[in-house]
């Protein structure tokens, strides 16, 4: 009986110790598995703030380039077209009613009733240009109907150009400016479209 004893003793001993063990399995596992739902947590916060600034950046090389061919635009097109530049703005914004835009580079020259819209692309891409042929034309027309007398010119605009995207541009009838050998600004399919 005393051995009986003396084993049923240990016995329960080993269960508490095993009882213990698991109750702190659980409490490591709790531990643990808040200590993952943080680091989750923070992770995907840093990706948020990661992908929020390589938007920022994109941004700002699509600002950079607008920043660089602005200042090109108004002796580029005067050079170009023979008319004088009496407006030109940048980023240009406009409202009305559900419709709603933002135009890169608008020139006007009032004495040729001519309005340049002068759309502006980092990274030129066929998808662009048809969004802008297809649809920010006639956005234009619309948020902007002060120019419905005037000629419209459609120009896209980059630092560089590939043969393929001009000749895209040509076949459409849009004028392709970039930089033409790192000279300057200029217009690369003038003879073409004119």
């Amino acid at each position: 009986m005393e051995v009986l004893e003396e084993k049923v003793s240990k016995l329960e001993e080993m269960m508490m110790r095993l009882l213990y063990i698991q109750q702190k399995t659980e409490m490591e596992i709790q531990s643990l598995s808040r200590e993952i739902k943080e680091y989750k947590q923070e992770v995907d916060k840093q990706i948020r703030d990661m992908n929020k600034k390589w938007g920022e950046i994109s941004n700002k090389l699509g600002t950079i380039v607008e920043d660089i061919i602005f200042p090109a635009a108004k002796p580029v097109l005067e050079k170009y077209f023979n008319c004088e530049i009496t407006d030109i703005h940048m980023n240009r914004k406009r409202k009305k009613d559900n419709l709603k835009d933002e135009f890169d580079v608008i020139a006007v020259s009032d004495p040729c009733k001519t309005v340049y819209l002068i759309e502006v692309k980092a990274t030129p891409k066929i998808d662009y240009i048809n969004e802008f042929k297809d649809e920010k034309l006639e956005r234009f027309k619309a948020l902007f109907p002060e120019y419905e007398d005037y000629k419209l010119i459609p120009i896209f605009a980059s630092l560089r150009l590939e043969d393929d995207i001009i000749n895209y541009l040509t076949k459409n009838k849009i004028y392709a400016m970039a930089y033409r050998e790192w000279e300057y600004m200029d217009i690369l399919n003038f003879d073409q479209i004119k």
